[in-house]
């Protein structure tokens, strides 16, 4: 067996064309050769190379005129939150616009869609749908929770000192605007209902669905983005979500709060939030999976510290053991 030619640099770890391919010397032959494959017609990969998401679609959308990424695609592309059930997704979602063909390759859902003005978007050379057209592509395939996560993504923005700055993807009214013009699209009615439950400084899809589960219960109304004030005046704090009638506020802590570094600044936000007279309350991964009642109980139990006259006595609802090595004490 003839040894095979080495691929040049710039073709052995991503995916090419057969265009690009030529252009770098290589011949038929060659680019037919065992250690290659071919995903898609005029697309080579060489095997057992691990590549990038958006060197697929570079590669894709540069043999298949017209075309640009969409769906689901897109929304990995653009970093959204979407469910765990799409990790695995074998094709790729590429569309053209309304009077052209949809593409039809192999490992590819090809689409036509009618783009507004600023529904694409050029994102490391590749055309992508813009984050809110990727929404309202992908609504008809999510449910109202799995959309509430992704649009309060969209939208979280942070300006308060005691937490990094961070500018929104788009911002809530844009959004809801943009939603607007698209009330016929399938999906929309859910998108809207969705849209009502969307708050602006989640950071984290356990956040969202923590604030979720406190919206459907009893307890009184939490908010994100509440800053902690100290008697000067100034802001010390910036929990999760916070309930200023009562003082209580509550902390998500994920796994990047068991690092060495994070827990010194937990032990610091922690301080600070008592010596300004706050209850808080820290919810886990284990809290969530053990259920909603974990969740709103622990929360009542700090609430009823700040004042809450608790009406119908969630604070004293058992846990029957839910806290795993905790002890239950109340």
């Amino acid at each position: 067996m003839s040894k095979l030619r080495p691929l040049p640099l710039h073709l052995q770890q991503r995916p090419f064309t057969v265009a690009q391919a030529r252009g770098a010397g290589l011949t038929p032959a060659r680019t037919r050769s065992r250690d290659l494959w071919t995903p898609s017609r005029e697309i080579r990969l060489p095997r057992n190379t691990v590549f990038a998401l958006l060197d697929s679609c570079r590669a894709h959308t540069s043999v298949t005129t017209s075309s640009f990424i969409s769906h689901v695609t897109a929304a990995k592309i653009h970093g959204l939150f979407l469910p765990p059930r799409f990790d695995d997704a074998q094709c790729l979602d590429i569309a053209r616009p309304r009077g052209d063909s949809a593409p039809r390759r192999r490992h590819v859902t090809g689409r036509r869609l009618v783009l507004g003005p600023s529904d694409l978007v050029i994102v490391g050379g590749v055309p992508v749908t813009s984050v809110a057209r990727t929404l309202v592509d992908i609504a008809p395939l999510l449910t109202i929770e799995e959309l509430v996560v992704i649009a309060d993504q969209i939208v979280c923005e942070h300006h308060s000192k005691c937490v990094p700055q961070k500018v929104a993807m788009v911002e809530l009214g844009a959004l809801n605007a943009y939603i607007a013009q698209h009330s016929g699209a399938r999906g929309m009615r859910r998108l809207r209902d969705a849209m009502d439950l969307v708050r602006v400084g989640a950071d984290s899809p356990p956040e969202t669905r923590l604030r979720l589960i406190i919206e459907r219960s009893p307890l009184p109304k939490f908010e994100p983005n509440v800053e902690i004030l100290n008697p000067e005046g100034t802001a010390v704090v910036a929990p999760d979500l916070a309930c200023e009638e009562y003082k209580t506020c509550a902390e998500y802590d994920g796994r990047h709060h068991f690092t060495p570094a994070q827990q010194t600044k937990d032990h610091d936000r922690d301080f600070v939030t008592a010596s300004q007279g706050w209850h808080q309350v820290l919810i886990n991964k284990d809290d969530m999976n053990a259920g909603e009642l974990v969740v709103v109980t622990k929360l009542a139990r700090m609430l009823v510290r700040g004042g809450w006259p608790d009406p119908q006595n969630l604070a004293g609802q058992s846990l029957l053991g839910a806290l795993n090595s905790r002890r239950d004490f109340g």
